[in-house]
Order: structure tokens, then C-alpha cells, then sequence
């Protein structure tokens, strides 16, 4: 099955959900069936009890598609709530990134001084590389590491973004 284009506008979707085996697995399939794309997922656990979680998932696509994917979360059993947070308007996005980097010399203190910059926090240092950790918007990391690339990046690891809606009411 051909996965469709990623047309349309990006939304990021929150679902609580009871924290029960499979869930995720559901709803990775309902996307995956329909040929919709995953940008991003992350799913944690957000109650005390350890029986509801939140799962954050970015996707594209057109109002009518987006529609029909929020309907369709909407009708499976252990799903309480599902925001679009793009809908609702302002919101915060974040993302933490771990970005290996080697080099000597003029690389390393470029690799510092960027970071810094970026308010990256060596996490992990040798004396032929760093490891550094970034939270931000998606966008912000994703410019780190086109930075980095220049300087000896040898590997990323991602987390997924999470979000919230702005002000002093949850959604």
C-alpha cells in the first residue's frame, strides 16, 4: 500500500487514552490502513495510578483528512479525548534531542560555541567528541543539526514532540 503524500497543513493531535496493552498499536494501525503518515509519536504515561496515558502524534493533511482521522481516534473504545491543538490555536511544542559530535580542534570549539548559542548542554564529553542535549521546537533542533553536520555529527537521537495548549485551562 502506497502511503499518501504529506499534503495539507501539519496539525499535532494529543490522545488520552487508558494505558492498556495494545492501544498503541490500534492506533498506529488506523493510520497506517488508511495510508495516513506518522510524523511524530510519543506516548507517556500521565496519571499517578498509571492508567491513563497521552500520546502526541504530528501528521499532514487536508481539514477533510485530518476531520476524518480525529472522527475515527474518537470512536475506539479506550480513547477519552482527542485535541488538535493546531485548531485550538496558540500551543507550545517541544522537543529533546541527543546529538553526538567529534572533532579536535578548531571543530571542537566551534561545536561549543554553536551550542552554546543554541543552549545545547553537554550531557557526555570525550576528548574527540560531545554529546550534546537540546530541547526546543522542532525547528531549532532541526537546525542544530544541519549546523552540526558541517562539524562531525555522527549521530541523533529524537524524542517526538509533545505539546500543550497555551494558558491557564487545559484542553
Amino acid at each position: 500500500m502506497k502511503i499518501q503524500q504529506q499534503e495539507g497543513e501539519r496539525h499535532v493531535l494529543t490522545i488520552t487514552v487508558d494505558n492498556e496493552a495494545g492501544i498503541l498499536a490500534k492506533i498506529a494501525g488506523l493510520f497506517t490502513a488508511r495510508g495516513y503518515n506518522i510524523d511524530s509519536l510519543t506516548v507517556a504515561d500521565i496519571t499517578e495510578n498509571h492508567q491513563v496515558s497521552r500520546i502526541t502524534i504530528v501528521t499532514h493533511g487536508p481539514p477533510a483528512v485530518i476531520d476524518q482521522i480525529r472522527a475515527q481516534l474518537d470512536r475506539l473504545v479506550p480513547v477519552h479525548k482527542v485535541i488538535d491543538l493546531t485548531e485550538l490555536g496558540p500551543h507550545v511544542e517541544r522537543e529533546l534531542a541527543l546529538v553526538k559530535v567529534s572533532g579536535k580542534g578548531e571543530h571542537r570549539v566551534e561545536a561549543l560555541r554553536l551550542a552554546d548559542v543554541f543552549r545545547a548542554r553537554p550531557v557526555d564529553t570525550t576528548t574527540e567528541s560531545f554529546i550534546f542535549e537540546l530541547t526546543g521546537a522542532p525547528d531549532k533542533i532541526d537546525s542544530f543539526i544541519a549546523l552540526m553536520r558541517e562539524l562531525g555529527l555522527v549521530e541523533v537521537g529524537r524524542t517526538g514532540i509533545v505539546g500543550m495548549t497555551r494558558g491557564a485551562s487545559g484542553a
